[in-house]
């Protein structure tokens, strides 16, 4: 699978770096928003931007803006995640989260940072026309505000002191994680004019795809190496969190990840053989061991 990931990945820390260049920021506040951004990860959510331009005929280029709001809105929200007063996490990616690395006020003012960038990706670039960025700066701030990914991080914490459905658990991660990872097909979608019918399998596809990701993150949590998954291994337990594991057991998680799967890849169906690399990258989700 390296073969798919690496050059995108490649691809999309140059455009960061590039976008990171800030030198009318302070320098603390920079390197804070710089680890933030390059403390490990997969990529992902960027890689399905560019996937998506891929599966539709268009040159990455044109979504590098897509790709680093993405990847900024993203980064922010694992920072604050992170802080104590949400998850309190002194690890990420097997590395210190940023307020253990630098301090919990510098943390929360790169998050600031990295959320109002990304904004600024989307609107300074030129190769948008007016209606396509009031389209992507809304479908951003959807994705990841009130009802959507922070909602999602709400019910989360709401849900440490009681035990919740699986219905409830599955609205919490569509809003937590497929929100923002459907945002990135359906953007992506909407700068390379894709057809309605285009857009609406892309965004199925991502609603599947996000719920599979949670469910293979509640799996390793209890079968995971703690030093390939870069955290400790089995906190959800500890912190008494409701996971797809307590929901339906080990055995009834896998099936239901196995059907999670199922639904992403059949969605891509009007995509044809353009798409051959979103259903790699589904594959790799769900078979992946950090």
């Amino acid at each position: 699978m390296n073969d798919l990931l690496t050059p995108w990945q490649a691809h999309l820390s140059t455009v960061m770096e590039q976008r990171l260049a800030l030198p009318q920021v302070p320098e603390r506040l920079r390197e804070a928003m710089h680890y933030t951004v390059f403390n490990g990860g997969k990529r992902i959510r960027p890689i399905l931007v560019y996937l998506t331009a891929e599966a539709l005929g268009k040159p990455a280029h044109h979504v590098d803006s897509i790709a680093a709001a993405i990847e900024m809105m993203h980064c922010y929200s694992l920072a604050h995640d992170d802080l104590p007063a949400m998850d309190d996490d002194d690890l990420r990616r097997g590395n210190p989260t940023v307020h253990i690395k630098f301090d919990e006020a510098t943390a929360i003012l790169a998050g600031d940072a990295l959320q109002t960038l990304a904004f600024e990706q989307l609107v300074l670039d030129t190769g948008f026309t007016a209606a396509q960025k009031v389209t992507l700066v809304t479908q951003l701030a959807q994705a990841a505000g009130a009802a959507g990914m922070v909602a999602g991080q709400m019910i989360d914490m709401e849900g440490e002191s009681r035990e919740i459905s699986a219905a409830e658990l599955e609205n919490m991660h569509r809003r937590k994680t497929g929100d923002l990872i459907a945002a990135c097909l359906r953007m992506s979608a909407c700068a390379c004019a894709a057809t309605d019918e285009q857009t609406q399998a892309l965004e199925a596809f991502g609603y599947a795809l996000g719920l599979a990701f949670q469910v293979q993150d509640d799996i390793l949590d209890i079968t995971g190496d703690q030093a390939r998954i870069g955290k400790t291994a089995g906190s959800d337990i500890t912190n008494n969190k409701t996971t797809f594991i307590s929901a339906y057991g080990l055995e009834g998680a896998t099936r239901h990840l196995q059907a999670l799967f199922t639904s992403a890849t059949e969605a891509l169906t009007p995509l044809g053989q353009g798409a051959a690399d979103l259903r790699r990258l589904a594959e790799f989700i769900v078979t992946r061991d950090h």
